[in-house]
């Protein structure tokens, strides 16, 4: 048992190869102007509030430590693509070059109002010449190790989730379709949220799931990131090669919606006004409604009475957060709603 573990820790290790570096507060933030670091389709839009940016800023002034800035160097190009920084890199390249106005500070309440040009030469040339550490993982690294780093990665500002990086890493065409699932209009109807999971990609990692564990949790290990990343790479692929495959999960998905809304009266949502969609329900009602119609084709044409078991306690436990993406719970969460439909329709056989 030590040996395999040993060799397991042996193998991961082989897939990250990096190197440590110093960048200077003037180069960071030239090179960010010059567009010599890319930031990939993952990395989120610019976020940070003007007060953020500003406390930020502050702690580079004062010479606080700032958490390393992490790079993958692109194997075609040599340039370095943005892992895990580019909030920080963004708002160095507007202070120091693009006359950002510093809001209320706290350490340095003096300094709240300031641009950079507003600062005396010396302080000017001193904030240039502080240096960032950063972590370039080499052109060697896979995109499973681009993506453990990132997923692990807890620096202190917000990072990408996964959806986000899943879209960068793994561009290709079954990515582009879930790109534009998620835009369906029935489906954004049905699946309320707020603009912060929107920007956050949630409605492509709902319709991923609904693909990847609608065909099967083989291999599903209670990691829903590794099986989404494992599944949605090896479609692209499938996609690339097998001719009619894609329109096969269009109408897939297609289908799934059309029942869901057509039986269920709020759609994914718990009460009509309800703004928000819940994983596990999303995952109870969109796969259960997916395999009660691969499993009752009738499902399509029957009238489903009004469904008293949406409000019941059973339902409620079964999608609780509890455990919530262990695969007992996952499976019985699917198979509630599945059988209940299933029931109905035999039901009025």
């Amino acid at each position: 048992m030590q040996d395999a573990a040993e060799a397991q820790i042996v193998e991961q290790s082989r897939r990250i190869d990096f190197y440590l570096t110093e960048y200077s507060v003037e180069l960071l933030a030239a090179k960010m102007h010059a567009g010599d670091y890319e930031v990939p389709g993952y990395q989120r839009e610019f976020t940070w509030e003007d007060e953020r940016k500003s406390r930020f800023i502050e702690s580079i002034i004062m010479g606080l430590p700032i958490p390393f800035l992490f790079f993958w160097e692109k194997p075609d190009s040599g340039k370095l693509e943005i892992v895990d920084g580019s909030q920080r890199l963004r708002t160095i390249e507007q202070f120091v070059l693009g006359g950002f106005r510093l809001g209320e500070l706290e350490g340095l309440p003096l300094l709240s109002g300031f641009t950079f040009d507003d600062l005396p030469e010396s302080r000017q040339r001193k904030i240039r010449n502080r240096s960032i550490r950063g972590i370039v993982l080499n052109e060697h690294a896979d995109e499973q190790a681009r993506f453990d780093m990132f997923e692990r990665i807890n620096t202190g500002s917000k990072i990408a989730n996964k959806a986000e990086v899943r879209r960068g890493v793994l561009a290709g065409p079954f990515m582009s379709m879930v790109i534009e699932l998620a835009a369906d209009p029935s489906f954004v109807s049905m699946a309320p949220m707020s603009s912060k999971d929107v920007k956050e990609r949630e409605r492509e990692e709902l319709v991923t799931r609904l693909f990847a564990y609608g065909d099967g949790l083989e291999g599903y290990r209670d990691r829903p990131a590794e099986f989404l990343f494992d599944y949605t790479k090896a479609m692209n692929v499938r996609f690339a090669n097998e001719r009619g495959l894609e329109q096969s999960y269009r109408d897939r998905f297609r289908s799934t919606m059309d029942q869901v809304e057509r039986i269920f009266p709020y759609g994914f949502r718990r009460k009509a006004n309800g703004n928000a969609t819940p994983r596990t329900r999303f995952e109870a009602i969109a796969l259960g409604t997916y395999f009660a119609l691969a499993e009752r084709p009738a499902l399509a044409q029957h009238i489903i009475d009004p469904l008293p078991w949406l409000e019941s306690a059973e339902f409620t436990a079964v999608i609780g957060s509890d455990g919530a993406n262990a695969v007992a719970r996952l499976r019985s969460r699917m198979d509630f709603v599945k059988d209940k439909l299933v029931e109905a329709v035999d039901g009025a056989a």
